[in-house]
């Protein structure tokens, strides 16, 4: 992939500015580069679906669902969590669009996914997965009876060059079958890092993300985020040493006589840095966008027969 022009990057800079209406920008930046959008307005949430060409599809071969929020917590550039992945699939979408190859791909920038975060849960309200944007366009996916795809939710992309795929996360009451199809699909996910990173890539706890909202509804999905070299062993390590470090990171609760002080310090200094002024555009290293791209590739190149 050819280096980012100084226009992309000051395009960036644009995208992360305090105040941005990030679901025009993200619109008005593909239909200048020639890639329709459609925005899918559900319970209030404002979800893009790219509107690939028909020719681009071929039904013999199952979908591949590529999603990526672009909504980011108040007060926080969020130019790693999640404005690079995003910016990243916008250009990586104008190139696809542009081939006019086969290729099977659905891509949908996502609403709503930080809102639970920022918001307190009280008695009588929605379960932190159910407040999702995700779970509500899961929700449409299963009434429209598109249950088959494989979904790969991006988030976090823009430190590091060291692809990581959360660690299986299944609700403990879900069905054999769906548990069947889970694994599979994080199978194929390790099968796709393993031919775009051969030479780094880790399979750890991570925080949910999008995939919670479709795994609730009954939608397989896997997150797959980017960690620098340093900070991934480091976690490796820390999980060792310090084993409810796991759950506070998966499940976003501290531990029966756990300190949060000392669960903060343990994590990777990238994830220190979301939902804060520390998400900017001096924490990212753009060679990120070169292994999220060789991901992005080998998931285009996929033809998953539909059985």
């Amino acid at each position: 992939m050819s280096e980012n022009t100084e226009e992309e990057k000051e395009a960036f800079l644009d995208f992360i500015q305090e105040g941005q209406d990030r679901c025009s920008f993200i619109c008005d930046y593909l239909e200048k580069g020639g890639v329709k959008s459609s925005v899918l307005h559900i319970n209030g949430k404002k979800h893009i679906l790219i509107n690939f060409p028909k020719e681009c599809y071929n039904g013999y071969f199952r979908i591949k669902t590529i999603i990526a929020h672009y909504d980011r917590v108040p007060q926080s550039p969020g130019a790693n969590d999640n404005s690079f992945a995003v910016f990243t699939l916008m250009k990586w979408a104008i190139r696809l669009n542009q081939s006019m190859r086969e290729h099977n791909i659905r891509l949908i920038f996502t609403d709503g996914e930080e809102i639970s975060s920022a918001a307190e849960k009280k008695e009588g309200q929605k379960s932190i997965l159910e407040e999702q944007g995700a779970f509500d366009l899961a929700g449409v996916f299963k009434r429209l009876g598109i249950t088959g795809d494989d979904v790969f939710v991006f988030d976090c992309m823009g430190r590091g060059c060291v692809p990581v795929l959360g660690n299986p996360f299944i609700l403990e009451k879900a069905q054999s079958s769906f548990k069947k199809r889970y694994n599979e699909l994080q199978e194929r996910a390790k099968e796709i890092l393993s031919k775009a990173s051969p030479s780094a890539w880790l399979n750890l706890p991570v925080s949910l993300s999008d995939n919670a909202g479709f795994i609730a509804s009954g939608i397989p999905a896997v997150v797959i985020t980017m960690l620098p070299q340093e900070e991934a062993s480091k976690y490796m390590f820390n999980l060792v040493k310090y084993p409810p470090l796991e759950a506070y990171v998966t499940n976003k609760s501290i531990p029966t006589g756990c300190d949060t002080k000392t669960l903060l310090s343990l994590l990777p200094k990238t994830w220190i840095f979301l939902h804060s002024p520390y998400d900017n555009a001096e924490s990212i290293t753009w060679e990120s966008q070169n292994v999220f791209i060789n991901i992005l590739n080998v998931i285009r190149d996929l033809k998953l027969i539909f059985l």
